[in-house]
């Protein structure tokens, strides 16, 4: 079995910004929130309290906070079924979420969509979608929509490396060049499309250049470093704002535990994930942080804390919400309500 090397570079290089206590606390606060609540959600199924399918982030934490980061509140995400850190760092509720995840009427979704359904149109955080490439063509749609009503917005559009081999992904990025609308891709390169490596899925491995082939601007950036991300984001970002056309940004970055829960991981070594884990993003920037002094030892500590505590309360809510009632269960489901049996 072949192993991906944990020393990507990005093909453009972007110069980082001025990092500052501020910004630190905050992006590793992010960082640290997503991955105890991800590791609590994985304990909390394993115990049964979540069900269904759990597609978890974990080691990709640093795309999500860089680029969500980059967007304003009037900006549209589009995200996947591998959204909890989008979701966090867009600003949903961490028990909202949490809720979603256990199923309950309090959830984000009222319970009704689970890990891979997370909605919030106050929010414009729009999926949490579980069809792979499901939410590109979604994503046209709504840049579309925003410039026919004159709004001064982007569209931010997440998916995995495995949606490239879809259709919708080459429709997409077609549409979007020859009507010009302003949507920004941001492929979350993790190197496996579930169990099969990108090299047994696509001819050519580097994303970033399928871009070209719609006349396209692209780049690629080191999903791992967020202070890489966040630059190339921005760049993007304003790219797709002055010129109002698209643009492709491969991340590439490394998800540390299996595709879902379900998942057996039978198609990667062990000796693969523990070279990667040695480029946690985590642990990348708190050591970028300590070697220039922005914060103390005892505050990272403290936001490591706070991250589980507000984990703690996530949970929580979901404990005590409500199920839906079963007189509700048809609700939404058809035009004209129809009785339960």
């Amino acid at each position: 079995m072949a192993t991906r090397e944990a020393t990507l570079a990005p093909l453009t290089p972007p110069s980082p910004p001025g990092l500052d206590a501020d910004t630190a606390r905050a992006w590793l606060g992010k960082m640290l929130l997503i991955r105890r609540f991800e590791e609590k959600a994985a304990e909390l199924y394993s115990a049964g309290k979540i069900r269904g399918f759990l597609h978890l982030s974990i080691g990709e934490e640093a795309v999500s906070v860089a680029a969500i980061g980059a967007l304003t509140e009037q900006d549209n995400i589009v995200s996947t079924y591998r959204e909890h850190g989008h979701a966090l760092v867009r600003g949903l509720p961490p028990g909202a979420v949490m809720a979603e995840l256990f199923g309950k009427a309090n959830g984000a979704s009222r319970g009704r969509g689970g890990s891979m359904h997370i909605f919030d149109a106050k929010r414009r955080f729009y999926g949490g979608n579980a069809i792979v490439a499901g939410g590109l063509p979604f994503a046209v749609g709504l840049a579309l929509a925003d410039r026919l009503q004159g709004r001064d917005a982007i569209t931010a559009c997440f998916f995995g490396d495995g949606a490239v081999a879809e259709g919708e992904f080459h429709e997409s990025l077609n549409l979007a060049s020859l009507w010009q609308v302003p949507v920004l891709f941001l492929c979350e390169n993790n190197y496996y499309a579930m169990g099969t490596a990108l090299e047994r899925h696509q001819a050519e491995t580097d994303i970033s250049v399928k871009g070209t082939a719609y006349r396209m601007p692209s780049a690629a950036v080191d999903g791992m470093d967020v202070v890489a991300t966040a630059a190339a984001v921005r760049q993007a970002v304003a790219q797709v704002r002055t010129s109002g056309g698209p643009f492709l940004l491969e991340c590439r970055t490394y998800r540390f535990r299996a595709h879902s829960m379900y998942d057996p991981e039978l198609y990667r070594s062990k000796e693969e994930v523990d070279q990667w884990k040695l480029r946690d993003p985590i642990t990348l920037f708190r050591g970028r942080i300590e070697r220039d002094s922005l914060l103390a030892g005892a505050e990272l500590e403290q936001l490591d804390r706070e991250a589980r505590e507000t984990t703690d309360r996530a949970v929580a809510f979901a404990e005590a919400g409500e199920w839906e009632p079963v007189a509700d269960l048809l609700k939404d489901v058809y035009a004209r309500e129809q009785p339960c049996a």
